[in-house]
């Protein structure tokens, strides 16, 4: 008992420390690039690329400062929205329950070596559970494929 109680206060006194998590790896329906830049640069470089695709930062999130906050080390994670009024009116005109998937995101993490990976689920794919219901949405999720590639060929070179 004394053992199970001391082991208890160890843990519960220590810091959480570093997390271990893995880097992004190809995954169906994804657009997955690694690159070499570090993880503050690919997030700036994808900031500064949004124009390449036509579209506009609209949001911007991550758990890596508030995990840092509460003693938590994690590795770099920033989520960017990205999209743009015109695609906004065109999808709503055609499915009001797909605007939930507005702004679409790119998402950059940082990998074990200090680099940082650029990933995003294709828009076509984001959208393609609605295509049933509004056929129309399907070119709308291709042209948004090509936003996207422009935007991350822009952010990882």
């Amino acid at each position: 008992m004394l053992i199970r109680a001391t082991t208890l206060l160890v843990l519960l006194s220590t810091p959480l420390g570093a997390q271990e998590v893995a880097d992004m790896a190809s995954r169906d329906g994804w657009s997955v690039t690694p690159t070499a830049k570090p993880f503050d640069d690919l997030i700036e470089d994808a900031r500064q690329a949004a124009g390449a695709g036509g579209l506009a930062v609209v949001t911007m999130a991550g758990p890596t400062e508030a995990a840092v906050a509460r003693g938590i080390d994690i590795p770099g994670n920033r989520v960017i929205g990205l999209f743009n009024n015109d695609y906004a009116v065109r999808i709503l005109r055609l499915s009001t329950p797909a605007m939930i998937e507005a702004p679409m995101r790119v998402y950059v993490t940082e990998n074990a070596d200090g680099t940082a990976t650029l990933s995003y689920r294709l828009p076509s794919e984001v959208l393609a559970s609605y295509v049933a219901d509004a056929p129309d949405l399907e070119p709308i999720g291709a042209e948004l494929d090509d936003a996207f590639a422009k935007v991350a060929d822009a952010a990882t070179q």
